[in-house]
């Protein structure tokens, strides 16, 4: 009796094994088309790398889906093709006064989960000796606004476009990306800096501006901005998309938009 239960629980398993691997096989031919978003040579190396682990890929990808889902804002697309309309704001925004954190100014605000994950994160840095000062959190599309004249008037419009949004196109108006520290280059060599490197992905928190990506991204290297867009997100980041933020969510934005309605 004992044996023939053995038996049946491994044919079991082996179709559930083989379902999902079927469905896997099948969801492929949408996860290519997703990847054209990439550019030819980043898609090869994106598919290959798939190939190897199909099963972790797929995983972290319903994650950050059903996550996404729940909160469409935190995987949204916000870049220099995509923008938020003028009188977009988050409802769910914290002041990060008296929270425990460290900040440069008074009158910072967050998202709710952004400044959750943040809370945890500077917990563990502090439990090193390291101190995350925010230093610039959510912006209204007015202030942004104003950011972005100043540049203008400084540099001229081609070089602000390198070094800021325009308003509407910023990270900062979802209300989960920070700019840490200076908000200079030199923050790149700061401790906190190198512990954000290593750890930050830990918490859902993603470099957004790497060195030597403004092709991809459309901005110079910006050491002191990450972006929260969950830990399962930033894990698929990591390990499929070669650490940078602007291809997942490039791919992710592909992705969902061809998947059939329901």
């Amino acid at each position: 009796m004992k044996k023939t239960v053995f038996v049946l629980l491994s044919a079991l398993a082996l179709v559930a094994s083989g379902s999902c691997a079927s469905k896997n096989t099948i969801r492929m031919a949408a996860v290519r088309t997703a990847a054209a978003e990439l550019g030819k040579t980043e898609a090869e190396a994106f598919i290959a790398n798939v190939d190897k682990s199909p099963e972790r890929f797929f995983a972290l990808l319903d994650a950050a889906l059903a996550e996404a889902a729940a909160d469409p804002m935190v995987l949204a697309r916000v870049d220099k093709m995509k923008s938020l309309a003028r009188t977009f704001a988050p409802s769910d925004l914290v002041i990060l006064d008296g929270r425990g954190l460290s900040t440069s100014k008074k009158g910072l605000k967050l998202r709710k989960p952004a400044f959750e994950a943040l809370k945890t994160m500077s917990t563990a840095a502090a439990a090193e000796g390291l101190s995350l000062t925010v230093s610039s959190a959510y912006r209204d599309y007015a202030y942004q606004e104003s950011v972005f004249a100043r540049n203008v008037a400084e540099m001229g419009e081609k070089e602000a476009s390198r070094v800021s949004a325009r308003p509407g196109s910023s990270q900062h108006q979802l209300g989960t990306a920070v700019d840490f520290g200076s908000i200079t280059d030199a923050f790149a060599d700061t401790k906190a800096s190198k512990w954000l490197v290593a750890n930050a992905g830990r918490y859902g928190f993603s470099l957004s501006y790497p060195r030597g990506m403004e092709s991809v991204t459309g901005y110079v290297w910006e050491s002191w901005h990450y972006r929260y867009i969950g830990v399962n997100a930033a894990a698929l980041q990591a390990e499929y998309f070669g650490g940078v933020q602007q291809r997942l969510i490039l791919f992710l934005d592909a992705f969902r938009r061809g998947q059939p309605s329901k």
